[in-house]
């Protein structure tokens, strides 16, 4: 009989030998069964590290000129999309339009499947087209099969516009390779639920948006060292970290940083700068904005051996405790 499925074939669709009886196994055996699972997934990204590191150039060298990021999924994929874009602005203080998602179905598609919506191509390329994609754009189509028609609409849209293109899936003999400029693919191999992508696809994919994102904003010089020196502070939670990374940069007592982040209008690089170089909040900024935001150009410092000997100094006093 012949197969009329063009999905049966897909990695992601496939049967897994491990899990055969998973519905046999007690919580901690299906615990183990996931977690052997997972290193594989792992490895499937490990083995992507080249590529990935490719897209993390292709991403800020995008964002210098002015371009935008613009992630594109349906279900698990496009919600993983969100995610990226919605984490971006309190993590690193961009702009909520330099990093954004469109998602299958919409807003109400994030917190409620809306089946069908992803197999809808034209309305693919339609959502594209509202953001008015440009040639420094980089547009990055999310989809664990590859076959999703609602990212491959969109994906051509923006690729007619002149927008570069980073296709991430879990389909290592996608077609699509050859209409992307990068294909990165972990190749993680039949789910422990058959079909179920959210499983070490959805990780996968997140650990590869994760490196993306967060490689493209360090490239960017949104952190000195690894601190998160251009946070948002827009919580409390959030100021007691800007706090503490004025007192590591600067050894300023904490309530003595807390004073000098209200003259730098709860900016940290600002601030920081500012007592380094003992300039004012508007010398600051202009500081930062000659140095291309690099913290390290600005105050011509490396935190790395102020951290290490901080590190250092607590595991002594732990050891001796």
């Amino acid at each position: 009989m012949p197969v009329r499925s063009k999905w049966q074939a897909l990695p992601t669709e496939a049967i897994n030998p491990h899990s055969l009886g998973i519905d046999k196994l007690a919580p901690d055996d299906i615990v183990e069964l996931m977690i052997n699972e997972d290193r594989k997934m792992l490895a499937a990204v490990q083995r992507e590290r080249e590529r990935i590191a490719v897209g993390i150039e292709m991403i800020a060298s995008s964002l210098r000129k002015g371009g935008r990021v613009i992630f594109v999924g349906a279900g698990t994929s496009g919600r993983l999309g969100v995610l990226e874009a919605a984490e971006m602005p309190p993590t690193f203080s961009t702009d909520p339009s330099l990093v954004q998602a469109i998602m299958a179905g919409g807003r109400n598609a994030t917190f409620a499947s809306k089946e069908g919506v992803e197999d809808n191509y034209e309305e693919g390329a339609r959502s594209i087209t509202r953001l008015l994609p440009t040639k420094k754009d980089i547009v990055v189509g999310v989809s664990a099969s590859g076959m999703t028609q609602f990212v491959r609409g969109a994906l051509t849209r923006a690729r007619r516009a002149g927008a570069r293109i980073i296709f991430v899936t879990c389909d290592p003999g996608t077609e699509l390779q050859t209409f992307v400029d990068l294909t990165i693919s972990p190749g993680v191999g039949a789910e422990v639920i058959a079909g179920s992508t959210r499983l070490k696809a959805g990780t996968a994919t997140k650990i590869v948006l994760n490196m993306l994102t967060t490689g493209a904003m360090v490239r960017m010089g949104k952190t000195y060292g690894n601190l998160m020196v251009d946070v948002h502070t827009g919580s409390e939670k959030l100021k007691d970290r800007a706090r503490r990374i004025v007192n590591i940069v600067t050894g300023l007592e904490y309530d003595e940083a807390d004073k000098l982040l209200k003259k730098a209008h709860w900016n940290v690089k600002a601030a920081i700068v500012m007592q380094k170089t003992s300039v004012t909040y508007p010398k600051a900024l202009t500081r930062l904005r000659k140095a291309h935001d690099s913290m390290r150009e600005a105050i011509g410092e490396d935190i790395e051996p102020r951290l290490r000997g901080m590190l250092q100094g607590a595991a002594e006093a732990f050891s001796k405790s």
